[in-house]
């Protein structure tokens, strides 16, 4: 069934080619069926317009015999004038979509149009309201979202010379420690240097801090 759908639909053009599974066969199966689907109901509307546009050539011609017989009226024994309002009629019928050019039906059509043009126009209004009302949020958000990136660069530039200025103090804390390491080396050696010249052990620093202690 596959095959002579895909065969009726290229006709004389190769069918291009597919994987032939399961699955690609029951994909194409759906879609033939939905396709048949498709053009029953084409088929129907097609039908149902053809008899509509009988039954209005039917209605058309028995008005048009009553006034040509009865009025002795027809196209072209009307004046220039009358036919462009009868073009206008039927023009203006045509757009309010009515079949009858009854003033009633003129007057109902009208109002079903006014009244959705007011309609529409409410809904406008309210878009528009909602509209601004989204584009003052959407300027607040905008403008909060560029102060935060503001805040944020602040914040940002202030790390930095925070941390500028801590690593300035780590190297000076470093350059003092190795100081005071570097000046304890020089006081032992020199004490250790008076000693051997016969200094008392007493009077060293860390014997006198100790003696203070």
């Amino acid at each position: 069934q596959v095959t002579f759908w895909l065969k009726k639909i290229y006709g004389d053009m190769p069918i291009p080619w597919y994987e032939v599974n399961e699955r690609t066969v029951d994909i194409l199966h759906e879609v033939m069926e939905c396709q048949k689907e498709r053009d029953n109901d084409v088929t129907l509307l097609i039908g149902y317009m053809k008899e509509r546009a009988a039954k209005f050539e039917e209605e058309a011609k028995y008005w048009q015999d009553i006034l040509e017989e009865g009025l002795g009226l027809s196209e072209h024994s009307l004046s220039e004038e009358a036919a462009a309002d009868l073009a206008d009629l039927v023009d203006c019928a045509m757009h309010l979509e009515i079949e009858d050019t009854s003033l009633t039906n003129f007057y109902s059509a009208i109002n079903n149009l006014t009244s959705e043009l007011y309609e529409t126009k409410f809904k406008n209004d309210e878009m528009e309201v909602k509209v601004k009302s989204l584009t003052k949020k959407l300027t607040g958000a905008l403008k909060m979202e560029q102060q935060l990136k503001e805040d944020i660069k602040k914040v940002e530039e202030s790390q930095e010379a925070l941390k500028a200025k801590a690593e300035v103090r780590a190297k000076n804390l470093k350059f003092l420690e190795d100081k005071s390491k570097d000046l304890k080396i020089q006081i032992s050696d020199a004490e250790n240097e008076l000693v051997v010249r016969g200094l008392d052990k007493s009077l060293v620093h860390e014997a006198l801090v100790k003696s203070s202690q």
